[in-house]
C-alpha cells in the first residue's frame, strides 16, 4: 500500500502557470528534502541519462550550428576555444538549449503555449537561440548574460533576426543575484527561459534570488536542464520548492524529434 501511495504521488498530474500541457508535479510532499531526493531518484533510476547519447544534437567543435526552427534555417555562431577557459559553458550550444528552443515551437503549434506579444526574458542567453526563437515565435524577448558573454549573444541575435517578425528581441547585461534593471522587472515578464543554468552549487542561490525578484505571480519559468550531476539538481530543488510550485514536462510532450534521456524541463511558478 506504501509504494502504491508513493507511486500516486508522483503521478499527480496538473496545469501550472500559463502552460496548458499537463505536468508531474515535483513537490507534492511537504518535505522539499524528500520531494527533491525523491525526483533525483526517479530521474536517475528510470531514464538513466548517463548512459544514452551526449551532444546528440550539437557539434560543439564547430564553429556554426545549423537548427532549422519557425520556417527558417538559423546559422548559431559558437566559439569552442572559449570552452577551455573555467567557467565558461555559453560558448557552444548544448543539448538542452536546442531541445528548449524545439520544445517551445512544438508547444505552441499544439496550442499550450502561447508567446505572441508576451513579454519573456532569458536567463543565461549563451548563444541565443532559445531567445531567437522565442521572438520568431511572436515574444518581446530579453536575452541576458553577463557581460563577456554579450557579443556573441548579439551577433546572433543580429545573424537571425532580421527582415519581417512576429516579436522583437534585445539584449541586456544581467549578473544573478545582483539589483535587476527596472525594465527587467517592471512589468513582470510573462514567462522565464533558461537552459543549462543549474550547473554549480554556487550559483543556484544567485540564480533563485533572481527568479525570485523577476517574477511575479503570472510569471511561468521553463528550464532545461541536462542530466550530468544529481548533486546540484537535487540541491536546487530542494531550494526552489520552497518558493515555487515545480512540475516536470513528460517527455511525450516535447517535440518528437528533439528528446533526449540526458535532458529534463522543469516548469516552476510562484507559490
Amino acid at each position: 500500500m506504501a509504494e502504491k501511495a508513493e507511486e500516486e504521488e508522483h503521478n499527480v498530474l496538473v496545469e501550472l502557470g500559463s502552460y496548458k500541457g499537463k505536468l508531474r508535479v515535483v513537490n507534492s510532499s511537504n518535505d522539499s528534502e524528500d520531494s527533491a531526493a525523491e525526483e533525483i531518484m526517479l530521474l536517475w533510476g528510470i531514464q538513466q541519462p548517463l548512459l544514452s547519447k551526449n551532444n546528440a544534437f550539437v557539434a560543439q567543435s564547430s564553429l556554426q550550428l545549423y537548427i532549422d526552427a519557425c520556417g527558417r534555417s538559423l546559422a548559431i555562431l559558437q566559439s569552442p576555444s572559449s570552452l577551455g577557459t573555467p567557467g565558461v559553458t555559453g560558448s557552444v550550444m548544448w543539448d538542452s538549449g536546442v531541445i528548449l528552443g524545439k520544445f517551445l515551437e512544438h508547444s505552441v503549434e499544439l496550442g499550450t503555449i502561447s508567446l505572441q506579444e508576451k513579454k519573456v526574458i532569458e536567463l543565461g542567453s549563451g548563444c541565443g537561440l532559445v531567445g531567437c526563437i522565442a521572438a520568431l515565435l511572436g515574444a518581446r524577448v530579453i536575452l541576458t548574460d553577463l557581460p563577456d558573454r554579450l557579443r556573441l549573444l548579439r551577433k546572433n541575435v543580429e545573424t537571425n533576426l532580421y527582415g519581417e517578425l512576429k516579436g522583437s528581441a534585445t539584449v541586456n547585461e544581467l549578473t544573478w543575484g545582483y539589483n535587476l534593471d527596472p525594465d527587467l522587472r517592471d512589468p513582470s515578464p510573462d514567462y522565464v527561459l533558461g537552459s543549462d543554468v543549474i550547473y554549480s552549487e554556487e550559483a543556484v542561490m544567485d540564480l533563485l534570488e533572481t527568479l525570485v525578484d523577476l517574477c511575479g505571480r503570472e510569471t511561468t519559468i521553463i528550464l532545461a536542464g541536462e542530466l550530468r550531476n544529481d548533486a546540484i539538481l537535487e540541491y536546487f530543488l530542494e531550494a526552489a520548492t520552497k518558493e515555487f510550485i515545480v512540475g516536470r514536462v513528460d517527455q511525450n510532450q516535447w517535440h518528437p524529434d528533439y528528446c533526449s534521456l540526458r535532458v529534463v524541463i522543469y516548469i516552476l511558478v510562484k507559490r
